[in-house]
């Protein structure tokens, strides 16, 4: 695909009929009104010259090459900022106005280095292609003047460079900043000849900008220009792909100089991203081509064994040898896999396919397990599927944001924009956090209610906000009556005394009044929505807390519209496809049981083979079957269960007593170090298939280059099953959607023909729904009606003591992604080099602890060594980090209690003690930090 331009109309689209009808040049169009005459031009195919006008933000009319004249009216104003009337009359190419343009830009170019033919933006510099729309043929001004010429470059930036000296000040830069973005990072700085772009009075590394790309986007010079492009040359072709980051699904083009990808550039018509980006997928790709990365298949006979590189052929025939051989000793359910929710909805498909059909059972998972299956549970139990309800767009028309355990800015930043920009338009935020997250205050948004809550006590809260519904009238009852069930019994117990603000005060921590204010507050909006992440999944009650937040939102009529819903925001790139394909035990594709016939026989039916009527083993189950010794073999596809995981003791002693780990993945990983097999995976650049977001978006992934290790990991997936003696065979990844089409309800009007045609769906996709379904639940709920189900609380068993005072708490940062494995191999090491532990500066002065010491970090299953990092966003008695770095290995402490309905581990209640660190104590030494504490030591 050759390099395109996507079209720029100059100012955004305004709502509404086209009802306003105009001539431009003599053609006549009709649009909404409020559009400005610049974009009607160009809706006509009229392009106006323009400098500072994109239509990406709102008009600014600084640049004044717009110039239009308006039959009847005097004057020469600027298109951009000028909307249409009915019947307007516009001229916009007469000798009067190509002089004054030719004017504007003689002005523009006089004090701009004339070095275009060696500039890195030469041939996608707009300031050089104006003068060649405005006719400018010489410069009347000389060098001799004042100028900007020597000002300097701003090289601080890992990722993008800042030449001042080629800044026309259009402020484009600055508005990106200000309105997609919604960091104002950038201002412009001083008056007239002395105004110029700055970054805070600093550098750009030392300033608030979050390297988000958006003004680097924006930029029409070489001003601001990726680091890659000035190394590299401007690229010549593009793909336009998904990113593999977060659950967000960002649309990106890959742009090429011949097969060398030299940036990635958000793609406008992305329907998660709508043209913008966060610091990992506009920057963060270079892992991809990092020599670290594996490219060989590997085999060893015993972990204490050198990796030994053999060809495709050697290690697919030795690991289904090892497999079968393992199956005769042990049993069928003897081995295992886990899907990875890094990879395609088709590569995730063929490794379950594989296991059911090849290994003969249903011992498969993914990492879902220990992020989001309480999403999965909780949301099937009430609303009847196991998916979130809105599209991202829906935010914009949401009064009341409740964001409960999360944090967007630094998880889903593209998305938090979105909410950011909704807030300043005036909507009213609660967040309930434990932790004082950046969307609580900053200088542009504040929440009105911070509802921080003891760790571990989300029920309690979300049931006192629902008690304050019910006990005062607040009840949506036509909705309630007409669409769910069950309530009248759900209404009796959460209006027991027990649930109120003020009977749960002193376990949760929250003020009774407040807690009641912002129940007041959601229960009033006209739209009122939910977003959560995993502190709210990650708990003991994580699947009562998914089934509380349903019941609240049901009771209060804020289902089925634009402004509404329950929305999970999901942490990898593919957690919701890989839950899609039926990565679960108990599980096919769709969300359908195991036990249940008719389905089961779908599948029979086209892959010739038995299915299980019983589900498989858990994550969790498989670790503890390996211990005792009946789980020998397990085929890991793309996830780092030793360093994700919980209780990395219990975690490497179920690998280490295996007989084959087989892991699939880019590096050698902690995983890894336990694996009698290393098969290499295949970056998002190589992948040819689908990724399903947090919004239901079915988005295609295009390969940029093809597979550096020799194969697609769906084509690994069905060699192995073949070599276990199930034929399994595609020949293209979109004959592996077709088959999803054909057994998943959900998926059945997908196809990669209509992903390429519609750019992207949203499941539900049939014959009811051609072209998807961008908000659930509008007419009627999934199952039916909608179901209130009673949520009493329980108080989690992992409480602090004595001997463990504190609550450790974990979570993200915006520049790192899971494990680490991908952004550690990039320049966002700059911005996080070490995981940190972010304590209170009571806790720490009691401790005797200062800003940087190093400290030790203890629960009772294992501990840890990392630098401290003193602030007031934390309360009192609770300690966060994050588990981005191995070297820190955050897991070594966290503990195996887990979710009661679906083992999703308790990350986030955590009971510890931090202390100064001994310098003398040996299992805190640099090169081994993270130390699992023996039983005796418990």
């Amino acid at each position: 695909m050759t390099l395109f331009k996507e079209p720029d109309l100059g100012t955004p689209a305004r709502p509404g009929e086209a009802t306003v009808a105009v001539e431009v040049d003599g053609h006549p169009v009709t649009v909404p009104a409020g559009t400005s005459i610049m974009r009607a031009a160009a809706l006509t195919g009229i392009d106006i010259p323009k400098l500072c006008a994109t239509d990406s933000l709102e008009a600014f009319g600084s640049c004044r090459l717009c110039l239009v004249e308006i039959d009847g009216r005097p004057g020469t104003p600027a298109s951009c900022t000028t909307p249409v009337a009915d019947g307007m009359s516009v001229r916009t190419q007469t000798p009067r106005l190509e002089k004054l343009r030719q004017g504007i830009m003689e002005l523009y170019i006089s004090d701009h280095p004339l070095d275009c033919l060696t500039c890195s933006a030469n041939g996608d510099c707009e300031l050089q292609d104006m003068s060649g729309v405005v006719g400018l043929r010489q410069v009347r001004y000389g060098y001799e003047g004042a100028n900007h010429l020597d000002a300097p470059t701003d090289h601080s930036n890992p990722y993008f460079d800042f030449d001042e000296s080629k800044c026309i000040v259009c402020s484009r830069c600055v508005r990106a900043c200000d309105e997609i973005q919604g960091t104002f990072a950038l201002t412009i700085e001083g008056r007239g000849f002395d105004s110029k772009v700055s970054p805070g009075g600093t550098s750009f590394m030392d300033s608030e900008c979050v390297s988000c790309g958006a003004c680097v986007q924006a930029c029409p010079t070489a001003t601001l220009q990726e680091k890659t492009v000035v190394d590299l040359g401007m690229p010549t072709r593009s793909v336009i792909t998904t990113c593999a980051y977060c659950g967000v699904g960002c649309s990106f083009k890959a742009e090429l100089r011949g097969d060398q990808l030299v940036r990635m550039v958000p793609y406008k018509d992305g329907g998660a991203n709508e043209g913008h980006s966060c610091v990992k997928g506009r920057f963060a790709f270079g892992y991809a081509t990092h020599p670290d990365r594996k490219l060989s298949p590997m085999i060893r006979e015993s972990i204490t064994d050198e990796w030994r590189e053999v060809d495709w052929d050697t290690a697919i025939s030795y690991t289904a040898t090892k497999l079968r051989e393992v199956q005769q000793a042990h049993g069928v359910g003897a081995i295992g896999g886990i899907t990875s929710s890094r990879t395609t909805n088709e590569e995730v498909y063929v490794v379950q396919k594989m296991v059911r059909a090849a290994f003969g059972n249903n011992n498969v998972d993914t990492c879902a397990r220990v992020c989001h299956s309480p999403t999965g549970y909780g949301l099937k139990q009430t609303f009847g599927t196991s998916a979130g309800t809105q599209d991202f767009k829906s935010v914009a028309q949401a009064d009341v944001i409740m964001v409960i355990g999360a944090n967007p800015t630094d998880g889903h930043p593209v998305f938090a924009s979105r909410m950011k920009r909704r807030l300043r338009e005036g909507a009213k935020l609660i967040v309930v956090d434990p932790r004082r997250i950046d969307l609580v205050r900053s200088p542009h948004i504040q929440a009105e209610h911070h509802l921080q809550l003891a760790p571990g006590t989300n029920v309690a809260v979300i049931n006192a906000m629902a008690h304050v519904a019910v006990t005062e009238g607040l009840v949506d009852r036509s909705f309630v009556e007409e669409r769910c069930e069950g309530y009248a019994e759900w209404a009796d117990f959460i209006a027991r005394e027990e649930n109120s603000p003020e009977a749960v005060e002193q376990v949760t921590g929250v003020p009774a009044a407040e807690l009641r204010a912002a129940a007041r507050l959601y229960a009033t909006a006209r739209n009122a929505a939910i977003y959560y992440g995993l502190g709210v999944t990650e708990h003991s009650q994580g699947s009562t807390m998914v089934m509380g937040m349903a019941n609240l939102a049901m009771a209060t009529g804020n289902i089925g519209r634009d402004g509404v819903g329950v929305n999970p925001l999901r942490g990898q790139n593919n957690v919701q496809g890989s839950c899609d394909m039926g990565s679960f035990p108990h599980e096919l594709a769709g969300y359908r049981h195991v036990s249940d016939d008719a389905v089961r026989s779908v599948f029979e039916n086209l892959w010739g083979r038995t299915i299980q009527p019983e589900p498989g083993l858990r994550i969790p189950n498989m670790f503890n079957a390996a211990i005792d010794g009946s789980f020998r073999a397990l085929f890991i596809q793309g996830e780092d269960l030793a360093q994700s995981d919980p209780n990395t003791q219990h975690v490497v002693a179920a690998l280490t007593a295996m007989d084959l780990v087989v892991v699939q993945d880019l590096f050698l990983n902690e995983t890894a170090k336990y694996a009698h097999v290393f098969l290499p995976g295949t970056s998002f650049l190589e992948k040819d298939g689908t990724f399903t977001n947090a919004e239901r978006r079915i988005n295609r992934v295009r390969p940029v280059m093809p597979p550096q290790c020799g194969k697609h990991e769906w084509q690994v997936a069905c060699e192995l099953a073949t070599a276990m003696g199930y034929p399994m065979h595609y020949d293209h990844p979109g004959q592996i959607m077709d088959e999803i089409a054909a057994t998943t309800p959900t998926f059945a009007g997908v196809s990669f023909a209509k992903l390429d045609k519609l750019g992207s769906v949203q499941w539900p996709c049939n014959d009811a729904a051609p072209e998807g379904t961008p908000i659930m639940h509008v007419d009627g709920f999934v199952r039916g009606k909608g179901r209130f189900v009673e949520t009493a609380f329980v108080p989690t068993s992992e409480r602090s003591t004595r001997k463990y005072p504190l609550i450790l708490t974990t979570g993200r940062i915006l520049t790192q992604y899971n494990v680490g494995a991908q952004t550690r191999r990039t320049a966002n090491v700059a911005w996080h080099p070490e995981d940190v532990l972010e304590i209170h500066p009571h806790d720490a002065e009691v401790r005797g602890i200062g800003d940087g010491d190093e400290v030790s970090l203890s629960s009772r299953v294992g501990r840890t060594t990392l630098k401290a990092m003193i602030t007031d966003r934390m309360p009192v008695g609770v300690v966060y980090t994050t588990f981005h770095h191995p070297v820190t290995g955050a897991n070594v402490v966290t503990t195996e209690n887990s979710d009661w309905a679906t083992n999703c581990p308790e990350y986030k209640v955590t009971a510890v003690q931090v202390e100064l660190r001994n310098p003398a104590d040996p299992t805190a030494a640099p090169e081994e930090r993270a130390v699992p504490t023996t039983v005796s030591d418990r």
